[in-house]
């Protein structure tokens, strides 16, 4: 599928989706957005995909949030709420729905809507030089795609408030401190630690994965008794996987198990 503002590749089961637009750290135009919510769908589709890699181009930036000269003296009002239910918000839910796992590689900045969308991910590998900043209130407005969701599930409601009231970028090593990145590595190990995890990914049993990250938003927002049931109403569904009956002769036979993530 050809990108104008993507680079979309597929190698050992893992698409790499690198926002394409270095000159403007990244940031979200028209295009861009509507490119990334193909892109999502198409490595749902796409059965050989068995883990996706979200990343910037070049490395300052991850994505810089809403390229705000866009739409700058043209004299319209645009309405942010049509363009979040129109963009954001689809791309949002797809990422959470996908039953396949996405991280974030963090190779720069990601502030705003750009932030959002590494919450989005599974996990997140962060580069130690890297920052994150909710950066919406610098310009008068409200962290939006996800980001009240997703703040204080990571970092409790205190700290959820001052990064989305104060906007004040947050280091790579207090990301990692308070939980809103899995780890931080050097720069120049970014790639080959994110692709090396990605890799592990992709030879896992997949539908196993998707049906813990679809068990995983359900207990988000259930009591104990409702997630019991839920839980076991997914094994018996993971228990009838191709993946399943591989690991346990895999086990009987004291080798390593080949996962096809079916």
């Amino acid at each position: 599928m050809p990108f104008e503002t993507l680079l979309y590749n597929v190698n050992n089961s893992v698409v790499t989706i690198t926002l394409n637009r270095p000159e403007v750290f990244n940031a979200l135009n028209e295009q861009m957005k509507k490119e990334i919510n193909d892109a999502l769908k198409e490595a749902e589709r796409d059965p050989t995909v068995r883990c996706i890699v979200i990343r910037g181009a070049g490395e300052k930036a991850f994505c810089s949030g809403q390229d705000l000269k866009e739409h700058a003296g043209k004299g319209e009002r645009r309405s942010l709420k049509q363009s979040l239910e129109k963009s954001y918000n689809p791309m949002i839910r797809k990422m959470r729905s996908m039953e396949k796992p996405i991280i974030g590689m963090i190779n720069g900045v990601a502030a705003g809507a750009g932030l959002s969308i590494a919450l989005a991910c599974d996990m997140r590998i962060m580069a130690e030089h890297a920052k994150l900043i909710e950066v919406f209130i610098r310009i008068g407005l409200i962290p939006d795609s996800g980001s009240h969701w997703f703040l204080p599930r990571l970092v409790g409601m205190a700290r959820a408030f001052e990064y989305a009231a104060l906007g004040n970028d947050v280091t790579a090593a207090e990301a990692e401190r308070v939980g809103l990145v899995n780890k931080i590595v050097p720069s120049p190990d970014l790639e080959k630690i994110t692709m090396e995890l990605a890799e592990r990914l992709a030879k896992s049993p997949t539908k196993s994965i998707g049906l813990i990250k679809r068990t995983l938003n359900k207990a988000l927002a259930s009591d104990l008794d409702t997630l019991l049931d839920y839980e076991a109403t997914i094994q018996e569904i993971a228990s009838l996987s191709e993946d399943h009956k591989e690991g346990v002769t895999a086990f009987l036979e004291k080798r390593p198990a080949q996962f096809k993530g079916k």
